[in-house]
């Protein structure tokens, strides 16, 4: 049956699960924001790349239409030369009032696919203005993002060895620990951006919020008696005979 571990030992492995964190949030500290602007840049990205190929099918559909107006134009300019050679070969007045007025819708047509041009056109630099804009934009965000990668990349060469083998310490040194210890200390972690959830007691205060600790609490503390955690953050509390304990044996 195996003898359970007390409290010091408890506090001990609990304090040096925290430094072995503490060193790895100093690499993600290192790494800084990188991770997630190289995040937000992918996305930003994609977005972009979904505005450019809308924006171009749009303008291929604006350039077929106009495409379709002028060859509406161009049959019935061939329409009008046609009818008016016909005039000269009509032989009453219906057949030429009839022609007259094929010709006369036939310059309507012209007219009005001409106006559609016009203003397709002008919506088509319009649109290829726009095109241009967020194909630049999207240039600028992939250079940037090349940028983030490389920084990033030569952070994650630097760091990786070490960071892999601080995360195989990290995952032994929490074998040793009862998980509802564990649960509060990991609880404690992502309460605070500075991952500190097992601090000493400074100068009669807590090491993480700087509150101070009654010398009653103190003396507690020190017995190792029981785990106690600051009333004021909830983070773990350790004298220094835990937290330096060669310091203390040579004193």
């Amino acid at each position: 049956m195996a003898v359970e571990a007390s409290v010091a030992e408890k506090l001990r492995a609990l304090w040096n699960l925290q430094q072995i964190d503490s060193q790895l949030d100093e690499i993600q500290i290192l790494k800084g924001e990188l991770p997630m602007e190289v995040s937000d840049l992918e996305d930003e990205i994609a977005g972009l790349d979904t505005r450019v190929k809308k924006l171009k099918a749009i303008l291929k559909e604006s350039e077929q239409e106009i495409a379709k107006m002028q060859t509406t134009a161009k049959e019935a300019d061939a329409n009008i030369k046609k009818y008016m050679k016909q005039l000269d070969e009509v032989r009453n007045d219906r057949e030429y009032e009839a022609l007259q007025k094929e010709i006369e819708l036939a310059k309507l047509d012209i007219q009005l696919a001409e106006k559609k041009v016009r203003e397709a056109k002008a919506g088509l630099d319009s649109k290829k203005d726009n095109l241009s804009v967020a194909e630049a934009k999207m240039e600028a965000k992939q250079k940037e993002l090349e940028a983030k990668k490389v920084e990033l990349q030569g952070i994650i060469e630097k760091t990786e060895e070490e960071e892999r083998l601080l995360r195989a310490r990290s995952e032994k040194a929490r074998q040793g620990i009862e998980e509802r210890l564990l649960n509060a200390y990991d609880k404690t972690r992502r309460t605070y951006r500075n991952g500190l959830s097992v601090v000493t007691v400074e100068r009669n205060s807590c090491g993480g919020c700087f509150n101070s600790v009654p010398p009653q609490v103190q003396l507690e503390i020190g017995l190792h008696k029981k785990i106690i955690a600051c009333e004021h953050c909830g983070r773990i509390l350790v004298d220094q005979s835990i937290a330096h304990p060669e310091a203390v044996e040579t004193m």
